[in-house]
């Protein structure tokens, strides 16, 4: 048996190749939208992909099952459970087999069999994986969004992303029901999860590729409770806001989107008037460069995005995906930028320039004041200002400056009417985020502004 981790940190989203070494074929699960990896990694090992598995309709990345049986007419491994509500949909055109509780498929002497484990989603479930050649016993399970390493998914999302109101509480009853389920499992089991730490489907995912169901049923908090009402409480509290992208990404997974080979070509955009003819537009142009660089100079109208691995998460927060997407970047990172972006659905990039370039074509640039705690400090006691907090609300309750207002940065686009009209210094826990939320309220016409750079953090080291 063959079995390869990949890992995509933007996302800190796991996926696996399965294969049989003695059929030379392989199945991906939960793959990602970019299956260049798992080309080279079957070409690698001489295998041929025959399939792709999918724990649930994934909410943070457009699943890669569809690429995938596109290009090698794979069959896609998708769930039947969760009631008609929760069944992909435009299927037809695509190799598929639907999945119940209890059901067994075999890739040569592997053995797959379905495991109901609904909770984060009605529809999800689980895969045991048996190599045939040598056992008669699961050696594993892919839990998907069901149990992490340290953590369980979250049963909130539907209510939150989706409006579907009191999907929240049954999710958590189903989740307890189901890990009351895992727990009868041999604790030798390895525990393959589709995601690790930095990941919003849960709150407190550990940061190690995979476990074991003995060491989860010992050491995760989730598994530590009797009583129903007890851990749906625990399972409920703190859970972090959920990007707006995860949303769509729901529809998306649901019910199939664009190819990436029907997917429009990027125009290289030579001139600087036509970036000012797209600003005035109305359309979205981000530029990626870091958190200096613009600070320093950058164009009117522009949002500040840095390309690191927040860059997905943030970018799925703040586009409108409605609208067309133009970048300002490093040509060198173009492909990468668009591999995060596709991940995610934001498939209207249509053009992009040379950040550098166009910086020195424009007549007039803006910029902003970064200033440190001690200097915010020195600005609160001299003049009247507001402190904006653009943390999460988590993040908030446990310790913020005093008289500071919140809004989390995720949110901001929607809610500048909520933006005092005073000067505001903007600050989050380190300096990154409140970077991105500056250049969001400048490019909607908010100017009295500095960043506190180091953020919260440094400001109970040097004021506190």
């Amino acid at each position: 048996m063959l079995l390869r981790y990949f890992y995509d940190e933007k996302l800190a989203h796991a996926s696996y190749m399965v294969g049989c070494q003695q059929k030379k074929k392989a199945i991906i699960v939960d793959p990602m939208r970019n299956i260049e990896p798992y080309i080279q990694a079957a070409k690698k090992e001489d295998m041929k992909i025959v399939g792709a598995l999918e724990t649930h309709i994934h909410a943070d990345f457009v699943a890669g099952s569809r690429e995938l049986a596109n290009r090698f007419g794979s069959t896609m491994y998708l769930s039947d459970e969760g009631g008609k509500n929760w069944r992909y949909q435009n299927l037809d055109d695509f190799n598929h087999v639907l999945l119940k509780d209890g059901d067994k498929f075999e890739l040569g002497r592997l053995i797959f069999e379905v495991m109901h484990t609904p909770g984060h989603t009605p529809e999800s479930i689980s895969f045991l994986l048996t190599d045939g050649m040598v056992a008669d016993e699961p050696m594993g399970i892919f839990t998907g969004d069901f149990v992490f390493a340290g953590d369980i998914g979250r049963p909130d999302l539907i209510e939150k992303v989706a409006g579907i109101k009191g999907t929240t509480e049954a999710g958590a009853k189903l989740m307890y029901h189901s890990l009351e389920n895992i727990k009868q499992l041999p604790d030798y089991l390895q525990v393959w999860p589709a995601h690790g730490a930095g990941s919003a489907c849960g709150k407190s995912l550990g940061a190690v590729p995979s476990t074991t169901v003995g060491y989860e049923k010992n050491f995760n908090w989730a598994m530590k409770f009797d009583n129903e009402v007890d851990f749906m409480k625990a399972l409920l509290d703190g859970q972090p806001e959920p990007p707006y992208y995860f949303a769509v990404m729901k529809l998306v997974n649901k019910s199939g989107d664009k190819l990436i080979e029907h997917l429009p070509e990027l125009k290289f955009i030579t001139s600087f008037v036509e970036v000012e003819r797209l600003i005035t537009a109305g359309h979205q142009v981000i530029d990626t460069r870091d958190v200096q660089s613009f600070s320093k100079g950058q164009i009117k109208g522009t949002i500040n995005v840095p390309f690191n691995n927040s860059f997905t998460n943030w970018m799925g927060w703040i586009i409108d995906y409605k609208k067309p997407v133009y970048l300002l970047t490093n040509p060198t990172d173009i492909e990468e930028i668009l591999i995060a972006l596709r991940s995610i659905g934001i498939d209207q990039v249509l053009g992009y320039a040379d950040a550098e370039v166009m910086i020195e074509q424009a007549d007039v640039l803006d910029s902003y004041e970064n200033v440190s705690p001690t200097e915010a400090k020195s600005i609160m006691d001299r003049e009247d200002i507001i402190v904006l907090d653009v943390r999460n609300l988590t993040e908030f309750n446990e310790g913020h400056i005093e008289g500071a207002k919140h809004i989390m940065v995720g949110t901001l686009k929607n809610r500048l009417d909520e933006v005092p009209n005073k000067k505001l210094i903007v600050q989050c826990q380190a300096g990154g985020r409140s970077a991105i939320a500056v250049s969001i309220l400048k490019a909607n016409g908010f100017h009295n502004l500095v960043n506190m750079t180091g953020g919260y953090g440094q400001w109970i080291k040097e004021v506190e």
